[in-house]
């Protein structure tokens, strides 16, 4: 199977900045989406997995500032915000916030690729660096599915591939570790390496209905990820390491 392109959402509310990158990313072998407010950008992350955000703070119809904390409060994918050249204010909230990075405007294209690319090489060095201190068994197969802990890549035995973020990922590699066990919310925090102390444990249940959304035939009624209430979930199906 071919590697898919990495995904990356554009949010700006000037449409030749959104031209401008849609072409130049695209170009660049990144599957690109523009959109131009507060109200469609919240659509498409709710509709669609992204690997990578570009944020402008500045937007018609909302608070970028709010909007990037609401967006923090459920998704971790990797932002790279647009801010004027001379707010440095606007910079450091963004940053505090939750944003990775940043490029100031007016922009070159060719740097905030660069930025873009150092991003995926530090997460690509940190997923290496987990799967050395899981052992070398990288790849599982599950129920109708095949998961590969190097790539991330989740592909069902029909050839659909379901793309995971970085906390699905992380959530799903405890589960497929730990089959047929009761875990507590407590422990799918730590296992899944979110630190307790800033991450509700609510946020795993969130988590957990993501997941059983992409691998449930059903999700309202799982059969793979199973609650044992009072205690925690499980995970059922034999998981096969190959």
């Amino acid at each position: 199977m071919d590697r898919i392109a990495k995904r990356i959402l554009v949010l700006d509310d000037d449409p030749q900045i959104r031209e401008l990158l849609t072409g130049y990313l695209g170009d660049a072998g990144f599957d690109v989406q523009s959109v131009g407010t507060g109200a469609e950008f919240t659509s498409a992350v709710h509709s669609n997995a992204y690997d990578l955000i570009i944020f402008d703070l500045l937007l018609p119809d909302a608070d970028g500032v709010t909007l990037m904390v609401k967006f923090r409060g459920s998704y971790d994918t990797p932002v790279v915000i647009l801010t004027t050249k001379t707010d440095e204010v606007e910079r450091i909230v963004g940053l505090e916030v939750g944003a990775d990075d940043y490029v100031s405007k007016p922009f070159s294209p060719r740097e905030l690729l660069a930025r873009i690319r150092s991003i995926f090489r530090r997460i690509e060095t940190s997923s290496r660096r987990e799967h050395a201190e899981r052992g070398t068994h990288l790849r599982v197969a599950f129920a109708d599915w095949r998961f590969d802990l190097t790539s991330r890549r989740l592909v069902h035995r029909e050839g659909t591939e379901k793309r995971l973020t970085n906390s699905e990922f992380q959530l799903l590699a405890a589960f497929v570790e730990r089959p047929q066990h009761v875990l507590s919310r407590d422990q799918l925090l730590e296992y899944s390496r979110k630190d307790p102390d800033t991450v509700f444990d609510r946020s795993i249940d969130y988590l957990v209905l993501r997941l059983r959304r992409k691998l449930e035939v059903n999700p309202r009624r799982p059969e793979l990820i199973k609650t044992e209430h009072g205690a925690g979930y499980v995970f059922t199906p034999e998981v096969v390491r190959y």
